[in-house]
């Protein structure tokens, strides 16, 4: 046990003479070790704590907390900087962050981050940009759900949310898109804020050959088939219910 302690000693000497910022990239520490120096910087905005962040964000055994880290400090620059990352975790993670504080000046970046080819990025800018409440974001989720595609039918859902008159123009257009989840989604915004003049095309959809109208084989063998005749279906009876 002597012997253990004599080599021990120097160093646990070395780890307490380090700062957490020094811990914070020492490889020879543990990954629960350096998150733990990097939980101790939480709260503290100095340039060089939020430089090293800002390093720390590259590294995946401490980008959650580095990310945390900067949002708290309000170190909004540094998460800007990390959108040019070609890490798309990094991206994910700057751009979500920056939902956060909800500043209007924000909207643009976070909104071309939306369009980012790497999906794990596109949906974490969404997510940042669900988190305004104010009138302000609108336009950009009304372009997002233009585009259709996965992204832009969630921006649709959120849009249905703040405001259901732009949903719903948006959802009208998106009836004529050759992808059917699109179709899908906008037919949900129909039938829950469209009116008698929505239900000529949705009978066209409802009257047609079912299988033509559905998308099979969508990765998930244990997904059933799209029946966008059902859902037009559905969407007529929505909209016949509040007219009576």
């Amino acid at each position: 046990m002597k012997i253990l302690i004599f080599f021990l000693a120097p160093a646990l000497a070395i780890c307490a003479d380090q700062t957490p910022v020094q811990r914070l990239f020492d490889g020879k520490l543990t990954a629960s070790e350096r998150a733990t120096a990097c939980f101790a910087l939480r709260g503290n905005s100095e340039p060089d704590v939020v430089s090293a962040m800002g390093k720390a964000l590259e590294d995946p055994a401490v980008l959650s907390c580095a990310a945390d880290n900067l949002r708290i400090a309000g170190a909004i620059d540094t998460l800007k900087q990390a959108l040019s990352n070609q890490d798309g975790q990094v991206r994910a993670a700057a751009v979500r962050q920056l939902g956060t504080f909800q500043k209007p000046e924000l909207l643009e970046v976070i909104f071309q981050a939306a369009q980012d080819i790497n999906l794990l990025v596109a949906t974490n800018a969404l997510a940042g940009l669900n988190e305004y409440k104010d009138p302000v974001v609108i336009p950009y989720l009304s372009n997002l759900a233009k585009r259709g595609g996965m992204v832009g039918d969630m921006a649709l859902d959120r849009l249905a949310q703040l405001e259901s008159a732009t949903a719903l123009v948006v959802a009208r257009g998106l009836l004529a898109s050759s992808q059917v989840p699109d179709r899908l989604y906008a037919m949900r915004v129909i039938g829950a804020f469209g009116d008698a003049s929505d239900l000529v095309e949705l009978d066209k959809i409802a009257k047609s050959t079912p299988e033509n109208l559905s998308q099979r084989n969508r990765g998930f063998g244990f997904m059933p088939a799209i029946n966008l005749a059902r859902a037009a279906q559905s969407a007529i009876a929505s909209i016949q219910s509040r007219s009576k």
